[in-house]
């Protein structure tokens, strides 16, 4: 038995990303609250990596007021579900334009289980080709470039990588090379 029952749901907003609900919810004391959740499909996040180094893309994140450096991430268009391993591919070569000649699945993230449905499948993609990335409209000003995996952890150390899914992609790596 779920320590939390949900005895109602209703939808409260929608667009082609994601859905938010908010659920009438009975404690396990009995007590009656709400539960506000965000529902996204699945993602899935890929790591490039070429010997020392890694690929990552850099946008304007609207919440954040910030431009991110961050792994190459995404889902599916219009809340569909696809095999992650081809989401990856898809991923890789829309944000970067690389193409993986092998993707190795790292393991299994939660965006932010308090608020969101949301997991992703983390992958490591290597042999990587070049060829010209396939953005969508909204990753318009997306850049992309090559670090050091010194200059990596750098970043993060400094404050000036800050994505929680990318940071945690690399700890799923360094677990993997172990």
């Amino acid at each position: 038995m779920d320590p939390i029952e949900r005895l109602s749901t209703r939808e409260v907003y929608r667009n082609n990303w994601m859905t938010v609900r908010e659920d009438g919810i009975r404690r396990p004391d009995g007590s009656h609250g709400i539960y506000g959740v965000v529902d996204k499909p699945a993602y899935a996040l890929v790591i490039p990596l070429d010997g020392d180094r890694l690929h990552l893309v850099e946008q304007y994140r609207y919440p954040l007021g910030l431009r991110r450096w961050e792994f190459p991430q995404g889902t599916a268009p219009d809340l569909a579900e696809l095999d992650p391993l081809d989401l990856a591919a898809r991923e890789l070569r829309e944000e970067t334009g690389l193409v993986a000649g092998s993707l190795v699945d790292l393991g299994l993230l939660d965006v932010a289980p308090g608020l969101s449905s949301q997991r992703g499948r983390v992958y490591l993609a290597t042999d990587l080709v070049e060829g010209p990335h396939q953005r969508e409209h909204e990753e318009q000003d997306m850049r992309t470039a090559w670090f050091s995996r010194s200059d990596f952890e750098k970043l993060v150390r400094r404050g000036e990588i800050t994505d929680a899914q990318s940071i945690a992609a690399y700890g799923l790596l360094l677990l993997r090379e172990r």
